[in-house]
């Protein structure tokens, strides 16, 4: 019986795929691609019979890779990013384990690491944040209590804010419940691509500016302190390099 490749396609420009998703992708006999947000660029001329999942339920998507598997072919199911956050796979993972098909997961280029790539710095800075929160607002699909914007704010870690663009007005009276309104916030609007759109401001005005560009979906939002380490020196540095700073390989 022949295996279900799960992999993440990147952000958007065609190079940030891994080179084994990549070989993956071009070896497969059939890929169902998430076409509502996977740059098609990523399977033009590719030998696969190919299926847009934008148009497909779950029942439709596991029904091809079925089939396909049956008949000895090889699936590539291409998903935006990185497969770990967003990507909807253990819904169908949980029904390929009751068929008994055979599956891997190739992890990709999370929209929420390229686009620190983007604004040049590293979002854990010493003495301000160590802490990343990957999450999103509550709304068709539902959050814990204990996981609401209001609550994660509490922590003013550095925070990536997913699926929520349309609803930035939102968003803000949430971390405003934790962070200072002058908190620096970063919205990035279909990062890494040719059309990508990266606006500045802080919780006091972020939401006017986002109406003003009329950013409502594709895009993340970043919020911290430790955002300002693009744009000047925080004057913060870690022990790692530091001339008095010993370990196993420097003395």
């Amino acid at each position: 019986m022949s295996k279900v490749y799960f992999i993440g396609a990147g952000p958007g420009d065609v190079e940030l795929i891994t080179i084994k998703g990549k070989r993956l992708l071009d070896n497969a006999d059939v890929v169902i691609f998430t076409g509502s947000l996977v740059n098609p660029a990523l399977i033009k001329g590719i030998k696969a019979e190919i299926h847009d999942s934008s148009e497909m339920t779950l029942d439709k998507i596991v029904k091809v890779i079925r089939n396909s598997v049956k008949k000895n072919k090889t699936v590539v199911r291409l998903h935006t990013g990185d497969t770990a956050f967003y990507s909807a796979i253990s819904e169908q993972i949980e029904r390929l384990r009751k068929l008994g098909i055979e599956y891997e997961v190739v992890p990709g280029v999370s929209s929420a690491t390229a686009g620190a790539a983007a604004l040049g710095q590293e979002l854990t800075i010493p003495e301000i944040s160590q802490t990343v929160i990957f999450t999103r607002i509550e709304g068709k699909t539902p959050v814990p209590e204990n996981e609401k914007l209001s609550e994660l704010a509490k922590h003013r870690a550095v925070m990536v804010i997913f699926l929520s663009a349309g609803m930035i007005e939102k968003v803000r009276d949430e971390l405003l419940k934790g962070y200072p309104e002058d908190t620096p916030v970063v919205i990035m609007e279909k990062i890494s691509w040719h059309a990508e759109k990266i606006i500045r401001g802080t919780l006091k005005n972020i939401a006017d500016l986002v109406k003003k560009e009329d950013i409502k979906k594709t895009a993340l939002i970043y919020v911290g302190e430790a955002l300002k380490a693009s744009k000047e020196s925080l004057k913060k540095e870690s022990r790692l390099y530091h001339k008095d700073f010993k370990h196993g390989h420097r003395k």
